[in-house]
Order: structure tokens, then C-alpha cells, then sequence
């Protein structure tokens, strides 16, 4: 079974382990996730299952380059990985007001870099840095290109202070919560991250994992849940082949079309055959389903 599916990822699970158990539902060993979660996050993890896995480049390329995160912390608390799975490194008992918040989350607004948090997994010398860091190897990360398009205060439940932000790919939660505090002259910890958009995926979309398994296990059907392979390629023009060349197209042929240069949707009749690219009217083969 080839397709997408929108997963809710549970807090606590490895995005990759996700990705197997999705798979594996669907009778299927090869599978991509769109993007990553922190195992302590939760929300949305878009899963290809099967050829679906040879559409996660052009998803990612054209989709806008926004996520939206739902985050909460805590203030007199950091910990080593900035979240509250990591190790107590500092405590104190300095606690912002309400109005200091707001002022941080205006500020950060304006950045357009930030230092990721040492348990990440970006390299470093051929490794990855939370492995270095696991090590107790000294880590110099250097500050990377981000946009934060909104970030606002959204209140406090009890002791927890919780925060709704639209970013770019590559900018890190947990970084957001460290640069918080330290506006405010404080520290804190992140309690939660829930990412409730992706890639042109939305959370009022996905399903849980535990809910897909007990559907299989109920012998109820779960097709329905799994989502064609070209549902999320924006705004990639389509182009109609007929039998004859689309046989042609799947073995690697060319074909003249009359069309402007670029990427297209490839399609027999209804049925979606791959990505290709216009060069000179004529049709390369790209990704072929």
C-alpha cells in the first residue's frame, strides 16, 4: 500500500518508531516521515508508506516553509537539553511578569538566527551533537539562519506558561524557550512542544497511532485514514498522458509535450504516475510511482 499518513504523534515516541509501527499497519516496510519530532513532542508527523516515500522532496519544496508549534515552560528550572526529559543543571527562584513575556516574545520576533540546543541532531565533526554532548564533549554550536513569523504569549495555566509560534524549518522550540527566559533574566525549561502544523498538513487531520492499531486489530478498515500520494504537492502543474506514452514515460522515456519548463504532476487519466520535469517541451522522467 502506497500513501500519507497524518500522525499525531504521542509524546514519547521516536519519530522513526512511529514511522514503522504506521508502516507496518499498512503492510508496508518501506516508510518517511515528513520532518521530525523530538521524541518529547507531540502533534504532527506526516508518514509515506511505500512509493509515497519518492514524493517527500517535492513536499517539503513546495509547500511553504512554515510549522506552527504550541509550547509551554516552566521558569526556575534549565535543564541540559532545555526540556524536562534532560538533567538539572541550574535552579532558581526568578520568576518575569507577564509584561517582561510579551516583551521577549516581540524581540525574538525580530531574530533571523539562533544557537540549536546541544541535544540536537545536527552534525558536528561527522557526529551527531547530542551524541557528542551524551559524551560530555564540549560543543560549540554556531548560530543558524531562522524566521520566526509569530510568536505570542498565550497565558499560564498554574505554574506552566504556554506560547504559540509559526517558524521556519530548522528553528528549534526549545531554543525559543532558552532565549525567552534569558530576555526575562531568568531560566526555564520546556514542558511541551505539540506542532499542530507541517508542510501543508494540519492537526485537525491526524490520527493516533494507538487508534490506527486498534482499528487493525478490531479487523475494522483503515484505508480510508491513508491519503494519496500526490496530496500534498502544492502548487505543481499537472499534465495528462495517454497509454501509450505513459508506458513510455515509466521506462524512462521522453516525450514532447507543449508546456513551460519545470516540474509537473504526471498523470494517466486519474491515475497519479510520478513528477517530471518539462526542460525544452520535452518530459523527463523524475520520480516514477
Amino acid at each position: 500500500m502506497d500513501g500519507i499518513i497524518i500522525l499525531d504523534k504521542e509524546s514519547g515516541v521516536y519519530s522513526r518508531k512511529a514511522g514503522w509501527r504506521v508502516a507496518k499497519i499498512f503492510g508496508n516496510k518501506k516508510f518517511g516521515h515528513i520532518g521530525t519530532l523530538d521524541p518529547m513532542a507531540s502533534g504532527v508527523l506526516p508518514i509515506a508508506i511505500g512509493n509515497a516515500t519518492k514524493m517527500i522532496p517535492f513536499i517539503e519544496e513546495e509547500n511553504e516553509n512554515k510549522k506552527e508549534y504550541l509550547f509551554g515552560l516552566k521558569f526556575g528550572t534549565e535543564t541540559d537539553s532545555l526540556d524536562i526529559t534532560g538533567k538539572t543543571i541550574e535552579t532558581n527562584d526568578i520568576i518575569p511578569d507577564e509584561e517582561n513575556i510579551k516583551k521577549a516574545c516581540e524581540q525574538i520576533s525580530k531574530t533571523t538566527e539562533q544557537i540549536p540546543p546541544i541535544f540536537s541532531a545536527i552534525h558536528v565533526n561527522g557526529k551527531r551533537a547530542y551524541e557528542l554532548a551524551r559524551d560530555g564533549k564540549e560543543i560549540d554550536l554556531q548560530p543558524r539562519k531562522i524566521t520566526i513569523y509569530e510568536l505570542e504569549y498565550t497565558g499560564k495555566n498554574d505554574k506552566e506558561y504556554n506560547f504559540r509560534v509559526v517558524c521556519s524549518r530548522g528553528t528549534y522550540v526549545r531554543s525559543i524557550v532558552r532565549d525567552i527566559a534569558k530576555l526575562c533574566g531568568a531560566i526555564a525549561t520546556t514542558t511541551y512542544i505539540r506542532r499542530i502544523k507541517t508542510n501543508g498538513f494540519d492537526i485537525k487531520n491526524a490520527v493516533k497511532l494507538d487508534f490506527l492499531e486498534n482499528l487493525v486489530n478490531n479487523n475494522t478498515a483503515v484505508m480510508k485514514y491513508l491519503m494519496a500520494s500526490d496530496c500534498a504537492l502544492g502548487d505543481i502543474p499537472v499534465i495528462n498522458l495517454d497509454d501509450k506514452d505513459t508506458k513510455l514515460y515509466k521506462n524512462g522515456g521522453f516525450i514532447k509535450v507543449d508546456a513551460s519548463d519545470g516540474f509537473v504532476r504526471v498523470y494517466c487519466d486519474k491515475t497519479f504516475v510520478g513528477i517530471g520535469r518539462i526542460k525544452d517541451k520535452t518530459l523527463h522522467p523524475k520520480r516514477t510511482l
